[in-house]
């Protein structure tokens, strides 16, 4: 039990130094081992998590459907390994391995015991280097979990509604479908294709070793041994232009539910040049899901909502190497959206014109709560470290971006709410349209 004695600022002060004790090893160390790239963090505890982060999200990708293809690739039979002999040697170990991708990034990774680094790491790199790519394997497997992915895109309102607000926000690029939502990909995805990606994305100058849970020394020494092999360029240089912001607005009809976003621009990761702690602080003042139990919370949105328990709404700050996109999502009934999407701007324009310091230092302490909250994970910032390394050699360091939220202001979250309102919006209807409002209606330019 605390003493009387301890005041609230003292405790404050007492918990900052905790934080500070306890987030030394959230920091990246950052090296290279056979020319390639080398990030890891080693935090207590027996288990480790190892990924090749590479730089083969879908605005690499040179034809629709790529990424995902190769994604689905992971852990097929290599030169020395069949599928069956992979799953089931990473059973014995007790091991667990998976697969995904970004907009920027698809990582390939698995968690396990820490004493089987060296194993894990000649996996990767065979799955990096001597993968085959069979055309039977293609068809009979991973095409048709292509087609699945494509017709769960297409029915979830949702996923549709935020990949369409990327779409109308960057075109290009960052604008490129995460899934495959066109049977268009049918055109462009065979084995060769996917193999001819694969030679780019998993070249020295494309992707990084990312763990966390593991010694650096021990890490940089097996990634030297093992990864040796991979090519020293692309086949084909993986490019993507400058991200560039447009906004706009689509409709799109649906039967099966409903959904709104609302989308402006946001923030870049860290390491990027266009980097705005105050887009996160905003996010989580916006908020809509309470962070506690048995309460709508302090959160702007969950208030405005209030008289409809059955509408969802989220506020996230989508973040990027060079760009950022804050999303304000609403899913439910299309009437509910409708009277919901007018008290969501109502809520920005309060922010922008009169925000309260008790209502900003709630959001900044839970911003960087939830930072500090997401590196202890040990699964935490793989994607977005591997994305900064290969960029330009820098990880995503926790530490940082927490100070970066301390260091904001309430002028900076007022400012930026006010010319977020003042600019173009990116605003994506799916569902009921007869229903479901025009951005004009809510007072938004697109």
């Amino acid at each position: 039990m605390l003493s009387r004695s301890v005041t609230p600022r003292a405790l404050r002060a007492a918990q900052r130094g905790y934080a500070s004790a306890s987030s030394a090893s959230l920091n990246y160390t950052v090296s290279e081992a056979s020319g390639l790239k080398v990030a890891s963090r080693d935090l207590a505890g027996p288990v480790t998590t190892l990924a090749i982060v590479s730089k083969a999200g879908t605005r690499y990708q040179s034809a629709p459907g790529l990424t995902e293809g190769l994604n689905r690739y992971a852990f097929k039979s290599t030169e020395n390994r069949s599928t069956l002999r992979i799953q089931r040697e990473s059973e014995l170990l007790g091991a667990e391995l998976f697969s995904t991708h970004t907009r920027e990034g698809l990582i390939v990774g698995a968690k396990f015991l820490r004493d089987d680094l060296p194993y894990f790491v000649e996996l990767l790199a065979e799955v990096a280097t001597q993968t085959k790519y069979q055309p039977h394997v293609f068809h009979e497997e991973i095409f048709p979990l292509l087609e699945l992915s494509h017709k769960k895109q297409l029915a979830d309102t949702l996923a549709l509604a935020v990949d369409s607000a990327h779409g109308l926000a960057f075109h290009r690029g960052l604008g490129e479908s995460l899934y495959p939502t066109s049977s268009v990909y049918k055109k462009y995805l065979n084995a060769e294709s996917l193999q001819e990606f694969a030679a780019s994305a998993y070249a020295k100058p494309s992707f990084a070793i990312v763990a966390n849970g593991a010694d650096h020394g021990e890490l940089s020494k097996w990634t030297g041994e093992f990864f040796g092999g991979i090519p020293a360029q692309p086949a084909q240089e993986l490019s993507s232009t400058q991200s560039k912001y447009f906004g706009g607005e689509e409709r799109i009809a649906h039967a099966s539910g409903n959904s709104l976003v609302l989308a402006f621009p946001g923030s870049s990761a860290p390491t990027g040049s266009s980097y705005k702690p105050e887009v996160s602080i905003l996010a989580e003042l916006l908020g809509g899901v309470s962070s506690i139990k048995w309460s709508t919370g302090f959160s702007l949105l969950a208030k405005a909502v209030e008289g409809t328990p059955a509408l969802r709404v989220d506020t996230k700050s989508n973040i990027y190497s060079d760009a950022g996109l804050l999303t304000i999502t609403l899913h439910g009934a299309a009437a509910d959206i409708r009277s919901g999407a007018s008290k969501v701007v109502e809520a920005l324009k309060g922010v922008a014109q009169n925000l309260s310091k008790e209502d900003f230092q709630k959001a900044k302490a839970l911003a960087k709560f939830k930072e500090f909250e997401y590196a202890s994970g040990n699964q935490a910032g793989v994607a977005l470290t591997g994305a900064g390394v290969v960029r330009d050699g820098k990880p995503y360091q926790t530490e940082d971006v927490a100070s970066a939220i301390d260091s904001s202001s309430i002028e900076k979250v007022k400012a930026y709410a006010k010319e977020i309102l003042e600019n173009k919006a990116s605003v994506s209807a799916v569902g009921d349209l007869y229903v479901l409002p025009y951005a004009e209606e809510l007072g938004l330019t697109v």
